[in-house]
């Protein structure tokens, strides 16, 4: 999946070892940890077996109470303390964080930006990607293959930059949230007026922008 960081964003750093073959792998428990706390105690099957650590080894830590199974594929250090958006976390890592990155009213949630916490998870993939098995409580949107998406991070989490999650939900928020959703981000300069006028032309939504825009002024 093609990612392009926004201006002034760097990926956090990833310590897997997904470069080697598992089998060729010592298990190295303290190595998946160590990957694990860097996604609030997350981790799943794929970044196991990078470190050697086979689906047998995993049950034998669950049953020994080392790391807990959340759901299909996906596994939590046990004690790790919870955050606020460990159940975006949760879906997003479910889906598979190379592919998936948080969109529309989940973006919109973690930019600060809505005082509204989404029943749902939102997702935006790769059209290549629709048919992936998801969670319950996820909506997936999808986007061109070859479309490079701007995102930005935040607490290890990539959401849609700031401009297209705004427009990607114009139609869908109250005109008061909107109006709120676009003042605040302007005045925290998470945007300029220019990016969104740019953002809405290319999605074709000029006409909702100018309504948003028009009530902020008034």
């Amino acid at each position: 999946m093609q990612f392009r960081l926004h201006p002034n964003e760097s990926r956090p750093q990833n310590r897997s070892y997904t470069t080697f073959m598992h089998d060729r792998l010592a298990p190295d428990v303290r190595g998946l940890e160590a990957e694990a706390y860097q996604q609030n105690g997350y981790f799943t099957v794929r970044q196991a077996r990078a470190h050697g650590v086979s689906s047998e080894l995993l049950r034998h830590h669950v049953r020994q109470g080392r790391f807990e199974r959340i759901r299909r594929g996906l596994y939590r250090v046990r004690g790790f303390p919870t955050a606020a958006n460990d159940d975006m976390r949760e879906k997003w890592m479910a889906v598979g964080s190379d592919d998936a990155v948080l969109s529309h009213e989940s973006a919109l949630a973690i930019l600060d930006l809505s005082d509204n916490i989404p029943d749902v998870v939102h997702l935006l993939v790769p059209r290549r990607k629709r048919g992936l098995r998801k969670p319950a409580a996820v909506v997936i949107h999808t986007r061109p293959d070859d479309e490079q998406v701007a995102i930005v991070w935040r607490e290890g989490l990539p959401v849609t930059a700031p401009a297209r999650t705004i427009i990607d939900v114009l139609g869908e928020l109250q005109p008061e949230q909107a109006q709120m959703a676009v003042t605040q981000a302007l005045q925290r300069g998470l945007v300029t007026e220019n990016q969104l006028r740019a953002e809405a032309s290319r999605k074709g939504r000029q006409h909702l922008l100018n309504s948003v825009l028009f009530g902020v002024s008034a």
